[in-house]
């Protein structure tokens, strides 16, 4: 796997258009597959799967309000 294949959390942020705490949350509910990296600092690092975001862009809205509706 090559590097530019991974997204940091600020790039699927502004993909998805939401803010990186919700990606962070996404990713702490389950809700968003991520890869952790090794813990350097204040938090934990993660790394998306550029085909996993593609996945869920490419399911469209319908998908991305269900991630949204499981987080309440």
């Amino acid at each position: 796997m090559e590097q530019d294949d991974l997204l940091t959390i600020r790039e699927v942020a502004l993909r998805l258009r939401v803010d990186t705490t919700t990606v962070r949350r996404w990713i702490s509910l389950g809700l968003l597959e991520a890869i952790v990296l090794p813990h350097r600092g204040k938090r934990q690092a993660y790394r998306v799967r550029r085909r996993t975001l593609d996945h869920l862009l490419q399911a469209g809205s319908a998908a991305l309000e269900a991630v949204a509706e499981a987080q309440h």
